[in-house]
Parts: C-alpha cells; structure tokens; sequence
C-alpha cells in the first residue's frame, strides 16, 4: 500500500496531525506511518524572482530599465529554509509515495504557499487538498476521509498567482520609480498606497476643521427633555439670539399634538469575520490589527477552540445546524448561557446566521465542539475568545424588543420632540438598563416646562484608528481579511505612517509620497476594480492572463506618469549632522533597534545609533543596566549613572563565564556538606563568587 505525503504549513500543525493520525517521528524532519508522511513548511519556502535574478541589468536602480515587464516571473527557494524543501522533493520522489496533499492553511495564501512547493519539486502523481475549517481532531478527520483533487481548487490558486505578479509589477516598478526619481526610499503598491491616502483624507479633514459655536434649546417636562426642532441645527451661533426666542416662550403653554409609539425588535448580530473582530478588538482594547490576528490564530492552531480566523463571512452554511448543539456542550461549566440553551433545545433563533450562498471559502468565527482550558489561555487570548463566544450565545437568544414613543409638543407654533424608550424584552441585550419612570404622553395634553440652553461645539472629524481603517479597508475593497493588517504595518514600518496613541497618522515622508504618486494609484478605484478581478479569477469567471495584461498595461502608465513628472521633494529624513567619512548630511531612520544615522551618500556605508544600546549587562556599582558604546576601538559597556566602562567579552570569555543555574548548583552542592563553621571549601567558592561579581 503506497503512502500519501502530507505537506502543512508549519511545523506545530504537522506535528498535531501526525498524533490524529498516529504518525510517529523520523528524526526532527518528518512523521509515518504506514499511510502517510507527514512534513512542513515554514510559511513560504518559495517566492518570485527578484528583478536581478531574471535580467542582471535590472540589478541597477534606474530610470532607463523602467518598466520591467518579464515575460515570466519564475520561483526561487527562500535561502534559509532551501534544506526543507530540498528535504520535501526528496520524500516525494520516494518510491512508496503515491501522491501529495496540500494541507496548508485553506485559504488563498495557503493556496499558493503549497502549490508553489509541489510545482517546484515536479510532482508527477496526483495531488489532492485538506479544506478544513477548524484544526480539532474531529474535524481532522472528517478532512482527511474526504479529501478533494487539488484542480477543484485551481481557480484559486490561479488568483493567488495573479495576485503576486500584480503586486510584484505594480510595487517593484512604482517603487524603483519613485525611489530613483527622488532620491529617498519611497515605497508604493496598489493596496498600501490607497490605504495610506484614506488616513490622510481623515488627517486633511481634521486639520482643516475650524470648530463653531452654537446654541440648541430644549424644553424640560418631568424627567424627560424636548428638543426644538430646526432647519438648521445650528442656527443660533449668539446666545442673545437664543435667549431672545426663549423670552418669546415663557410663560406660554404647550400643546401635545403628536403621540407615535413604535415597536422594535433587534436579533442579535451575526458572528464575526476577521475585519470586524479586529475593529471591535481596536475600539474596546486598542490592539492592533496584527495582535488580534495573531491572537485569533493561536485560539484556531494552537488551543483549537475557533473556526478559521481568515474569514470574510459572518455566515454560516447549512450544514454546520446539526453542530450547534455540540458547540454549546462544550462550553457548559464555563458559562450559565450553554446550559440553558441546551435545555432549550439548542434551537438557532437568528436563523438568517444560515446562508450557503454568503458563505465564501470559510464560515464566521464560532467556537469549535473543543472544550475550551481558559487556565492555558493568556488574559489577550481570553479577551478574543470571550468576543467570538458573545457572538456565538446571541444566537441562540431571544430577539431584543423596545418600544420608542416620540411625541411633538407644540409651543407659539414651534415644536419640540420628546424620546423616550422602553425595553420590552432584553433578549439578547442581557445587560441593558432597568427602564426609568416615563411620562405618559396623551394627545391634546397641555403642558408648562422649562426651557434650557445649551452651549455647542461642533466636533471635529476623528483621525482614522486601526478599527477605522480596518472599515475603510473593507468598505473600498482594499486586500483581503488575510492581508489587511499586514499592509497597515508595512505602512508602519516604512514610516510613511505612524501611531499617535490610538490613531493613525501620515508622516511628512508619507504626505510628499502622496503628492508624489499617480492619482490613479492614490484612489481605492482602480484597486478595488483588481480586487474584484482576483476574486473573479478565483471564482472562475475571468482569465487570469487577460487580467495580468491589464496590470501590465497599467504598470507602464504609472511609471511613465512618475519619469515625466515636475514634482520637487524634500527628504524630512536628512538631518543637519555630517558623515564623519565622506562630509554628507546624514539620514535618521527608524529600525527594530531603535533610531539609526546613516549616510546620505549611496556610495558611503557609515551609520550609526542615534542613541546607545541599552544592554542587560548590569553595573557593578549601580545594578542598573548599562549602554553599548561605539568607540574608535570597538564596542564597550558604559554606565550613564555612574560613568564606569567595562570591556565587553569575546565569545570564548562568555563561554567561560558561569551561569546564573550553574552557580545555584554549585552553591546548593556544597551548601548540603556545609558545617556550622564553613568548610575551606566553601569559603574558597564564597571568595571566588565575590571576586566574580
């Protein structure tokens, strides 16, 4: 019987699956038994070709090389991990290997990051996919019993393809172009760059907002208050004028006119997608969009306890309502609210959650049938998990209903509105308010009140947080749930945007970089059209190579805009400090090492820290942590409290050096043979400590 090699993403996931298979380890790369091989990747083991690999004249940054269209890109192995996938043609040429499965994340970046592998080591027999939407054993199982032929899922793989050689064409030529023209590293793409043009719209609304003053007036009655109704909100912007029309009021009686009560009655909302998760986790915990991505993640690969994160539906197919009861099984003892579901029959009651046709590559984010250990999840985990659970018991709670009265006082032929609202069912909404004691409104009613003004100011428009943007994203079609806080931290990282607190902003770089660019590429359009075009490719209703030609043909019109055009720039990096080397101004940049200085000068390799290292090395007189300094004659501890220097030692002088564990052995040791006066011995290891320190 021939075996089957399996090829998941990471090594955690291979590992999880060879224990539901009963696999065991083959040294530290595989497991088998007599069905499968099972192996990893480490995320990408390949990607496309650098422009250098495929033509050396485009090693060079230059105009003239402008636009480089390849006829085909190609794939070249990632040098760090080229063993694995070395490791992975070698298992698959075995003669027992009959076939391969692709069991990476089920997923269009999945998609790619297996098909890629299998093309490269040229599998000739036939090849299959895993698509799983939680990594429980159950659902392990149930995957692997039926596994699909790989070609069900080539349009997907297609619009992955068509999605890499989009951004490779689009950011490689915009950003040579643009990097070479100006003189600065000026980085561009067809999503980052409309991303980073929607902080900046919020960012110019803001700073051009002048904020007004105004005056409203309300009529108190009991303990409810009326507004007066106007045109114009705003029309009273003196208060004499407020006070005027109130003077024109007192004493006068009101009349109700109008009584109207509506019933409303609110089903709980739908499970989240990823981009939703990721806004309410922004707004209620200010995580970044990674963070919660990475926290959702481990909640799906490691502790096994949610749905596939990666989803954009908050839709459930039909199928999974034989599942609910399970799910909720699996969560009494941690929550009062699966209990009496389940005596309620675990019956569904916002059944719009079912819709095949809403349903794309995966479902919306619900607990797995796993029993949750809430002891091994940290207080970030918990936190995500208890949102999808909130989420997920709304369904099967009872709708949420209020009645709203709105009744019309009129006072000299002016009117002002009253509003006030009760909770008839709490439903879903199980913390809202007890109702407060309400005027019974009654047509014809005359009334005396008390009037108020109020002094307004009109708010200014909010700069964009993650959670904002996040909307905006999706709104404009813009990536993907997979790839959106990706390309907000790219954003990030090449300073061309920056955290103020909880809010976005666009760095002076990023501001030029905007004014640099083509307005086509400024604008969410023209992405939004690619997106919908790779999402058709997937789909199968549009011919990747038409759409890749498209790209091409737009490719040329950026670069050629960027070489004509007559833009000045300044670089806000260049500082007024000198290269010690060649006299250039320096640049500051920022790295995960904090602020560096580096020359201006191409041709010069000079940088330095802007401020020194802060090491763990502690001072001998101070104990505080001691600063790496760069001298003429090679790096040195220094203490900024104390002054003291230290060398800091070669390899060979740490590994002589002992450790903190070996001390607290060696003490314990002797520590044991110790007498009520110290042996010589000990006193000898006492001393030498002592000296050590």
């Amino acid at each position: 019987m021939g075996k089957k090699l399996i090829v998941t993403e990471k090594p955690s996931v291979a590992k999880d699956y060879a224990k539901i298979l009963g696999a065991k380890a083959q040294g530290r790369d595989y497991f088998e038994n007599e069905r499968y091989i099972i192996t990893w990747a480490y995320g990408h083991l390949l990607t496309l070709k650098l422009p250098e690999d495929i033509k050396p004249e485009w090693k060079t940054w230059q105009l003239e090389t402008l636009p480089m269209i390849p006829k085909q890109i190609g794939l070249k192995p990632l040098p760090k991990t080229s063993r694995q996938l070395k490791l992975i043609g070698n298992l698959a040429k075995r003669q027992d290997v009959t076939g391969g499965i692709v069991a990476t994340d089920a997923g269009r970046e999945g998609e790619a990051v297996g098909r890629y592998i299998f093309e490269w080591i040229k599998l000739n027999k036939p090849l299959e996919r895993l698509w799983i939407s939680s990594q429980t054993e159950k659902a392990v199982k149930t995957g692997f019993a039926q596994l699909k032929p790989a070609k069900q899922y080539e349009n997907l793989y297609q619009s992955a393809v068509a999605r890499g050689k989009a951004d490779w064409l689009v950011g490689l030529n915009v950003t040579r172009a643009l990097t070479v023209k100006y003189a600065d590293n000026l980085s561009a793409g067809r999503v980052q760059t409309p991303t980073l043009n929607l902080v900046h719209q919020a960012q110019e609304k803001a700073e051009k907002f002048v904020p007004t003053t105004y005056y409203t007036i309300d009529l108190l009655f009991g303990n409810e208050t009326g507004r007066l109704q106007l045109k114009n909100p705003q029309q009273y912007t003196d208060r004499n004028q407020a006070e005027a029309f109130v003077n024109q009021l007192v004493g006068q009686n009101g009349k109700v006119v109008t009584v109207n009560t509506k019933e409303k009655q609110q089903l709980a909302p739908l499970p989240y997608d990823l981009t939703e998760l990721q806004q309410v986790a922004n707004s209620r915990y200010q995580y970044s969009a990674k963070k919660t991505l990475s926290l959702v993640q481990s909640l799906y690969e490691t502790h096994k306890i949610v749905s596939y994160p990666r989803t954009d539906s908050k839709y459930l197919p039909q199928d999974l309502a034989g599942t609910m009861k399970e799910r909720l099984q699996a969560l009494v003892g941690y929550d009062e609210r699966a209990k009496r579901y389940l005596a309620q029959g675990a019956k569904v009651k916002q059944t719009a959650v079912f819709n095949d046709r809403k349903v794309t590559d995966h479902y919306a984010l619900i607990p797995t049938e796993e029993r949750p250990r809430f002891e091994k999840l940290s207080t970030d985990e918990s936190r995500i998990y208890h949102l999808i659970l909130e989420r997920f018991f709304g369904l099967f709670a009872d709708p949420h209903i209020t009645a709203t009265t709105k009744a019309t006082v009129a006072i000299a032929g002016h009117s002002f509105v009253f509003k006030q609202e009760k909770v008839l069912q709490a439903g879903w909404q199980t913390g809202t308010a007890a109702n407060k004691a309400q005027v019974s409104w009654q047509e014809g009613q005359s009334l005396k009140g008390n009037f108020k003004i109020n002094k307004e100011l009109t708010t200014p428009p909010k700069l964009l947080s993650e959670g904002t943007l996040l909307a905006q994203m999706e709104k404009n079609n813009l990536g993907t749930p997979a790839t959106r806080a990706e390309i907000i931290e790219k954003l990030l990282k090449s300073e061309l945007m920056e955290r103020r607190g909880n809010v976005l902003a666009v760095t002076p770089k990023g501001r030029q970089l905007l004014s640099l660019v083509n307005p086509s590429l400024r604008s969410p359009e023209l992405t939004a059209k690619w997106e919908r075009s790779l999402e058709a490719i997937a789909q199968g209703q549009e011919n990747p190579q038409q759409f890749l030609r498209g790209i091409e043909a737009d490719t040329k019109k950026l670069v050629a805009e960027i070489k004509e055009s007559q833009q000045s720039y300044k670089d806000f990096s260049l500082t007024t400090k000198i290269c010690p080397e060649c006299g250039e101004p320096l640049r500051e940049r920022n790295t995960r090492d904090g602020k560096i200085y580096l020359c201006s000068n191409p041709e010069c390799n000079y940088r330095r820290r802007k401020e020194p290292k802060v090491s763990n090395h502690r001072c001998p007189q101070c104990h505080k942590k001691m600063e790496i300094i760069d001298g003429k004659n090679g790096a040195f501890f220094k203490c900024k409290f104390c002054g003291i220097t230290e060398k800091i030692p070669d390899k060979q002088e740490r590994k002589k050096k002992m450790t903190k564990n070996e001390e607290r052995r060696l003490l314990e040791q002797y520590a044991k043979a110790e007498e009520p006066g110290e042996s010589p011995l000990a006193q000898a290891l006492k001393a030498a400590m002592a000296k050590k320190d």
